[in-house]
């Protein structure tokens, strides 16, 4: 078992006023369409959200997902981190996934898990764009479980990559993908007038 947890709890501030987690994508919210996307990897899915009132929650309610509450994400990326993984049931290994990489796909997820599995001797297994720039989604060895408890700021898990660099399998993944996330309603804007 390799969990999949969704980090969605941040507060779109660049949008804005909106959401960019409740934008629409493949006809429905962004957040649900990143759910069901995870639950095709065959591995439980979680979902850090700021609170289980808040809209998001209401847009996967129906869906076979553990909701994980984080009250402090106001704190930023590693606060998220932080207390989700500390939800987190016993694992040898969980992925951790940005909601808001609108272009990853299920069978992106499988090369992730692929990887980890031809490539036994890492500790992190890191998504990457074809041409090797690193992304997401990563997978983190259990035995780098403890130094998520001691993450601070807005860096995320940064600074345990960092101390692994020589332990990290990079992925490729198809085009621009592991790096390509939509902060602003101009970025929005510019995809959806790109994208068939």
């Amino acid at each position: 078992m390799i969990p999949v947890l969704i980090l969605a709890a941040g507060a779109s501030r660049r949008m804005r006023g909106a959401d960019k987690l409740l934008e629409q994508v493949d006809g429905m919210p962004l957040l649900r369409r990143q759910v069901m996307m995870a639950q095709t990897s065959g591995q439980p899915v979680f979902a850090a959200l700021p609170g289980p009132d808040h809209p998001r929650a209401a847009v996967i309610s129906d869906l076979d997902v553990t909701l994980l509450t984080v009250p402090e994400a106001a704190e930023g990326l590693s606060a998220t981190m932080r207390a989700a993984v500390a939800q987190l049931p016993a694992c040898p290994a969980f992925m951790i996934l940005l909601a808001d990489l609108v272009a990853i796909t299920g069978d992106d997820l499988g090369t992730m898990l692929q990887a980890r599995d031809h490539a036994p001797d890492h500790l992190i297994w890191r998504g990457a764009t074809e041409d090797g720039k690193p992304g997401h989604p990563i997978i983190f060895d259990a035995s780098l479980r403890p130094g998520f408890a001691d993450l601070t700021g807005d860096h995320g898990g940064a600074v345990i990559i960092r101390a692994h660099q020589a332990q990290t399998c990079l992925v490729p993944l198809p085009g621009q993908r592991a790096r390509l996330d939509l902060d602003t309603p101009e970025d929005w804007e510019n995809w959806r007038s790109t994208t068939p």
